[in-house]
């Protein structure tokens, strides 16, 4: 299994061990009532399995045709972490396929389920995939979300990664530069036909000055100026400290590409 390559710490959060239930405390209640906030059925996520979490669980159980016990057993536990086992759940890939076109393909199946922060800024199960067990205000986790995906997808391929990938946007450049892959705005403007190196997809960097990168996704589909995105710890506003991995279309204007061929 390609999440089992990716990280320990994945697959920490999609294996059950116990039975979780009333007067329990800890970190297992606590990813618990992480994923019943993600199914809006929400209430603390304060890692005390209290009457109000059992009565959560009995609704998620209840919505989700499973025995109504108010017990987070192996079915329950299983349906609830299903959206993150989605997201890593292997591509086979097309003859012929492309590292940049199964980045794509991964970068769309994260999309579709939804990844959000959860008990607060940087915070949750999908944070913690991304960042190797890592959350809270110091982990941004936008370049964590690109080189989760970018090791998916040389995984499937049996790829080795075209750089190391980093928690960091100003490291990722870095590296792209090393390996001559960086692409600039400017390069783009001034050869359009430099774009068709970077199809169908590459990873996008947002330059705010020379040498110094605020966030980072991955870009397709450019339309003259413009190009769409999917891109992790952002939202509708495009925020480098977002909540989401989400949908965009963005600028060619200040931004920096990776090639991935």
């Amino acid at each position: 299994m390609v999440a089992a390559i990716l990280s320990s710490h994945l697959t920490q959060e999609l294996s059950f061990t116990t039975k979780i239930q009333r007067n329990q405390l800890g970190s297992s209640v606590k990813r618990v009532q992480e994923w019943l906030y993600f199914h809006k059925f929400a209430t603390a996520i304060d890692g005390d399995f209290g009457p109000a979490t059992e009565k959560c669980v009995r609704d998620f159980q209840a919505a989700r045709a499973l025995p109504v016990t108010g017990v987070v057993d192996r079915a329950t536990y299983m349906k609830l972490v299903e959206p993150l086992a989605k997201a890593v759940k292997e591509i086979q890939p097309a003859p012929g396929e492309t590292l940049a076109s199964m980045v794509l393909k991964y970068a769309k199946q994260h999309l579709a389920q939804h990844p959000i922060e959860l008990g607060g800024q940087n915070r949750g199960p999908w944070v913690r995939a991304y960042m190797q067990g890592n959350e809270g205000q110091g982990w941004p986790w936008c370049a964590g979300f690109v080189t989760f995906v970018l090791k998916q997808a040389c995984a499937t391929l049996n790829l080795p990664m075209p750089i190391a990938g980093s928690f960091s946007c100003d490291q990722l450049a870095t590296q792209a530069r090393q390996k001559s892959r960086l692409v600039s705005d400017s390069d783009i403007l001034n050869n359009p036909a430099s774009w068709s190196a970077l199809k169908p997809c590459c990873i996008f960097l947002v330059r705010k000055q020379n040498g110094d990168w605020t966030h980072t996704g991955f870009a397709f589909e450019r339309n003259g100026d413009i190009f769409a995105t999917i891109e992790g710890n952002t939202n509708d506003n495009g925020s480098a400290e977002g909540y989401e991995v989400c949908k965009r279309v963005r600028g060619l204007s200040q931004k920096d590409f990776i090639r991935l061929a």
